[in-house]
């Protein structure tokens, strides 16, 4: 009995996976009935938060909390993915499939296309209002401080950002390691967002959870950058060139070492810039410009965007198909 973590299986569930996920989603029903795997991790995060992180303990004793609440989630996330993988790996190439549908939950290519498109679609129904209260879903700045040119921006942020956090990041681990691959660094990206925060509450608990989900995105964010620039080589007005000389130039400026790398090259895919300075709750981030284009972004270069990302995330799923081909010549 043997776990689908190596390749070429784990190649092979993660096309399987990647055509599962875009095809389908993640059922809504299957949600109100049982939760998502996201949930599930956040909620022990939440649980753990709640009973370690006391407020007055000293920094590094929270942090040292912080310590242990990490490893206790991979821990337990990780031994689940890997007794399911082990079921799935006893039914030899019959366990393919399901293994498939339990790893289509990770990425999440269907919904941030929804999300992200329902932002352009309430902006031309009900106006600024409409699309506030749409990209609200997706962003965590103050959607009452952006007018049309930023909430558009934001919009195609989250969607550069997202490509890589919530598509190709999973899609490399679940690559590398299988189904407990690819769930792992769900965990790690669940923590980071929960409590990998610069809060007073959050400054030391959450500081291991932040560290770590900078280094597992590393690769995934240069692979995000290159395959937007791939995919602005196949669409009509966007510019594969623009995307690389962002990326070159202002990949590096920005205040996390992951998120630039999208960020610019969508920016210079699409002649725009993006970041830049922005208001969370009440609090102003100066952050560097990505893009040295238009900053007037609207509709319209979300639904360019969206085009560049569906081409995008075609190449990704080529790209697994191909590294699956080899793995079984080899």
């Amino acid at each position: 009995m043997t776990a689908l973590t190596h390749p070429p299986d784990s190649l092979v569930l993660l096309v399987l996976a990647l055509a599962i996920e875009a095809a389908l989603g993640y059922p809504d029903r299957l949600y109100r009935l049982a939760g998502h795997p996201v949930t599930w991790i956040g909620a022990l995060i939440a649980a753990l938060d709640r009973r370690l992180n006391r407020e007055g303990d000293s920094a590094p004793r929270r942090r040292a909390a912080g310590v242990l609440a990490l490893v206790l989630v991979l821990a337990a996330t990780g031994l689940t993915a890997l007794a399911l993988s082990l079921a799935c790996g006893a039914l030899g190439v019959a366990g393919l499939l399901p293994c498939a549908l339990l790893a289509a939950s990770l990425p999440a290519q269907r919904s941030l296309h929804d999300h992200v498109a329902r932002v352009a679609a309430e902006l031309e129904r009900d106006g600024l209002s409409g699309g506030r209260r749409a990209v609200a879903m997706i962003v965590g700045r103050n959607p009452e401080t952006l007018d049309e040119a930023a909430l558009c921006r934001a919009a195609i942020e989250s969607l550069a950002e997202n490509f890589s956090d919530g598509i190709v990041a999973p899609a490399v681990w679940l690559g590398v390691g299988g189904l407990p691959g690819g769930a792992l660094y769900k965990a790690i990206n669940t923590a980071d967002s929960m409590i990998g925060h610069r809060t007073p509450r959050h400054e030391a608990f959450g500081w291991a959870a932040a560290r770590l989900d900078d280094l597992v995105n590393l690769p995934a964010s240069r692979l995000t950058a290159g395959l937007i620039a791939a995919a602005a080589a196949l669409t009509p007005g966007a510019s594969a060139r623009g995307a690389l000389a962002a990326v070159r130039r202002d990949a590096g400026r920005h205040r996390s070492p992951n998120a630039g790398w999208p960020e610019a090259a969508m920016a210079g895919a699409l002649g725009l810039r993006l970041a830049g300075p922005r208001v969370y709750g009440a609090t102003r981030v100066e952050d560097a410009w990505m893009g040295s284009g238009r900053a007037e972004a609207g509709a319209g270069d979300i639904a360019r965007a969206l085009v560049v990302y569906r081409r995008a995330c075609l190449l990704l799923w080529g790209l697994a198909a191909g590294l699956a081909g080899i793995a079984f010549l080899a």
